[in-house]
């Protein structure tokens, strides 16, 4: 303790003791000077960073970032300022974790395009409420200066990148890019390609501009089909379609054994990439104390506890853009008109370096609305004729508040200062809210920024085409031709074009509250949420199998009450398998008939019989079901998947009863046990001899199951007959925390990071956790003092400028 109160001492006696000056008045790149922080490292590399002030603790959090994640980071901050085609190539394809571009080429035009803008410097320079916090921006600040301290005094080993010329000093510009990128996922960064491939049609006998592929493009005049295009988008915004999803439950101190809230976040992201958590606890004495995870580049824990309220996220299903169908002027196809009268768009031009080729130079066009698009990738095109074209509206493109959202989180004593802070900030751009507090108080909130389309708008202005995709998708197309068809705007929105914190779902006080990438509807089965506009999502309509099986589990533990921490845990490595439960025996029955050919049919049979329904490592069966279930339900029909149809009016146990008659049945079954037999499997091998991942050459089992069959403990994993089966984790559980209290001064908190703190395989952190995670083991969070300081692996680092 001596040692740590001397290290504290001596760095909070180097800080100045005004603010450091605003970021802006230093051109926006940030300087080290005077800034320090103190960095206590516990078991599996997880640092506890203590600073005096705001910019002090993003320092020390970009410097502990970058000691674990540097190359991660820094092909990130190559995306953000669109250098990817300069070296790696223009034809190289991105990680997806900034943006939905398929080359670099396109992922470059596009944040080019927002550089040259000067997009992020507007909202930078926005006062809050409507942009950034000075604490937030000191925080951008501060971690732009750690990260390049960090690259200046220590020597870059992960051999991902070690020597790499794009390893490079940032500023805080670059950092609040990224954060805009994180925010514009689902909107602008989703349209990316059809952003930076939107062409006008060339006149009749002159080449297409942009060359022989605009050529092409423009000599489709095809209005897009309704019906087509809805289902297009339907899938597009599907959660099982996803790459991000996640569970999380709050249970109210009624359900509890002390009467105080309990939380199981379970969110599902990416294994690789920059997508990726990052475990840390963030003081500020008497100003912040917050343990949790960021995602990679940003500063604040975005999903986490201290000491009186824990919360976490799940993607939503709001869908945070629209499109404006433009009429276009007959005379010249890049104006349309509004109200009658012609709007010329606006052309940005853009120039891309290229490695070992000549620079390349495109031009994309805005309007009122937003940029012109010809897709939201490539089965849902959006041709741009002589006629018409589609502009992408996304207010999150105005929104660099997520961290205000954060740090107000963090500060929150209660899940009612959660609630004040959504309404202040209203910078969550596509995620819902879970939380309970010490007090034994849950809280469930859609609150996200989504345009402002009411159902009454939709119903007065979509076009044939958003006619068809509204009520399918979401995806409202609207007339753009009409000026009484714009947002307008909510009275406590703080931003135009957005709906307000009062017209979002919420549910407050329940007994659970669980949310698993569907609707808000049935983030209590007893006590619906009802009332949204479409654009937040439906209700009345067929629940995911991961939602019906998490509905299933959570109210059965809150019925029988007296829940406590190690309650979650289980929850968390159940893995039971919904499918399973309705699917399984009706599939050994049948299986006799399926396989009445086969010499092997009754050892197939006796496997599906006897398996446990569950995904654990250890579960026999459960590969061979797996392998089953994704055939049949990827060439079944939904509606001919299931004897007894959904019912509104039973929505957790219904649809049920596998359709062994379904004519894809006997094909699913036979075509799952042929591969396993041509790979070399048992068909009753443990799952975890088969589900593995490998790090430093050693395999690593891993339970969990796909998003078809409904497991809490989602895994999606990379199949990969020739080496072994599913080698590879692609997404799907990633930080979970079980947190709840007991009364004294510091929250009772499990955590685990399965694909571990560092991507850097020389790292003694690269898969520590991982090897936790395989076994179902947790972490004990250090939250207090007197913990931290016990860690038997306790080491003190103090950064400096």
């Amino acid at each position: 303790m001596a040692l740590v109160g001397a290290a504290f001492a001596t760095v909070t006696a180097s800080l100045p003791a005004a603010a450091v000056a605003d970021a802006g008045d230093r051109g926006h790149h940030p300087s080290d000077r005077g800034l320090s922080a103190v960095i206590r490292y516990t078991e599996y590399g997880i640092p506890h960073i203590v600073a005096k002030d705001y910019a002090n603790l993003g320092f020390g959090t970009g410097w502990a970032q970058a000691a674990d994640q540097v190359c991660v980071l820094a092909d990130g901050f190559v995306t953000v300022a669109g250098e990817r085609s300069r070296w790696f190539g223009a034809d190289g394809a991105p990680d997806g974790s900034l943006s939905s571009a398929t080359r670099n080429l396109s992922s470059d035009l596009f944040f080019r395009g927002v550089r040259d803008a000067g997009t992020v410097e507007a909202l930078l320079a926005t006062p809050a409420p409507a942009g950034p916090s000075r604490p937030s921006r000191e925080l951008m600040r501060g971690w732009a200066a750690g990260y390049n301290a960090w690259l200046r005094k220590n020597r870059v080993t992960d051999p991902a990148c070690a020597g790499a010329a794009w390893v490079r000093p940032v500023t805080e510009l670059d950092v609040a890019r990224r954060g805009w990128a994180v925010s514009v996922l689902g909107g602008q960064g989703r349209g990316a390609d059809g952003i930076t491939a939107a062409r006008p049609p060339a006149a009749p006998g002159a080449p297409a501009a942009g060359g022989p592929s605009a050529a092409r493009a423009a000599a489709v005049p095809e209005t897009p089909d309704p019906d087509r295009t809805a289902e297009a988008a339907r899938a597009l915004f599907a959660a099982e379609n996803a790459t991000m999803g996640s569970n999380a439950v709050a249970f109210q101190g009624s359900a509890t054994a002390n009467g105080r809230g309990l939380l199981l976040g379970n969110p599902h992201y990416p294994w690789q990439g920059g997508r990726r958590f990052w475990q840390s606890q963030q003081t500020i004495p008497g100003e912040l104390n917050v343990s949790g995870a960021s995602l990679l580049g940003t500063v604040p824990v975005s999903i986490g506890f201290n000491d009186k309220v824990a919360w976490s996220h799940t993607v939503a299903t709001g869908v945070p853009l629209s499109l404006h169908q433009l009429t276009l002027d007959p005379a010249d196809p890049t104006a349309y008109l509004v109200d009658g009268r012609p709007e010329r768009m606006t052309p940005r031009t853009v120039t891309v370096a290229v490695k070992d080729g000549a620079p390349v130079t495109r031009t994309q066009w805005w309007t009122r609305y937003g940029p012109v698009v010809s897709g939201l990738g490539p089965q849902l095109p959006l041709p741009w004729t002589a006629t018409t074209a589609f502009a992408l509206n996304d207010p999150n493109a105005a929104n660099l508040r997520a961290s205000d959202t954060a740090l107000g989180f963090a500060r929150s004593r209660s899940t009612q200062g959660l609630v004040d802070t959504l309404r202040r900030t209203q910078g969550l751009p596509w995620v819902n809210t879970i939380a309970a507090d010490s007090s034994g108080h849950t809280l469930f909130t859609q609150a996200q920024l989504l345009p402002r389309i009411t159902d009454e708008l939709a119903q007065r202005c979509s076009t044939p085409l958003g006619r068809a995709t509204y009520p399918a998708s979401g995806v409202a197309v609207l007339d753009g031709a009409r000026g009484d068809c714009a947002l307008g705007s909510d009275p406590d929105a703080v931003q135009p074009g957005v709906f307000g914190p009062a017209r979002m779902p919420v549910l407050r006080d329940a007994p659970y509250v669980e949310n698993s990438n569907d609707s808000a509807w049935l983030a209590n089965a007893e006590r619906p949420v009802t009332g949204y506009e479409r654009i937040f999502g439906t209700v009345g309509t067929p629940r995911s199998l991961r939602t019906r099986g998490a509905v299933e589990d959570v109210a059965a533990m809150a019925e029988r009450g007296r829940l406590t921490v190690a309650d979650l845990q289980r929850q968390q490595f159940a893995d039971r398998a919904p499918a399973g439960d309705l699917a399984a025996a009706d599939t050994a029955r049948a299986c006799a008939a399926a396989l009445a050919a086969d010499s092997d049919g009754p050892e197939v049979c006796r496997v599906l019989g006897a398996w446990d329904r569950t995904m654990d490592a250890g579960s026999r069966g459960a590969l061979l079901f797996d392998r089953f279930w994704r055939r049949f339900t990827a060439t079944t029909p939904q509606a001919e998947q299931w004897k007894v149809p959904f019912s509104a009016a039973d929505p957790v146990r219904t649809p049920n009863t596998v359709n062994t008659d379904a004519p894809g049945f006997a094909k699913a079954l036979k075509d799952a046990v042929a591969e396993l037999r041509a790979a070399g499997i048992a068909l009753d091998a443990p799952l975890g001899q088969h589900q593995f991942v490998v790090r430093n050459g050693v395999r690593v089992p891993v339970g969990g199951g796909t998003e078809a069959l409904g497991v809490w403990n989602k895994t999606e994993p990379v199949w990969n007959p020739a080496g072994g089966g599913y080698t590879e984790v692609a997404h799907g559980t990633s930080h979970v925390q079980a947190v709840g209290w007991d009364g004294g001064r510091c929250p009772v908190a499990r955590t685990l990071l399965t694909y571990s703190q560092s991507s850097n395989p020389l790292s003694p952190h690269y898969s520590d956790q991982t090897a936790l995670y395989s076994g179902e083991r947790w972490v004990t969070s250090r939250f207090c003092e007197k913990d931290i300081l016990r860690s038997p692996e306790l080491r003190i680092v103090v950064v400096r400028g």
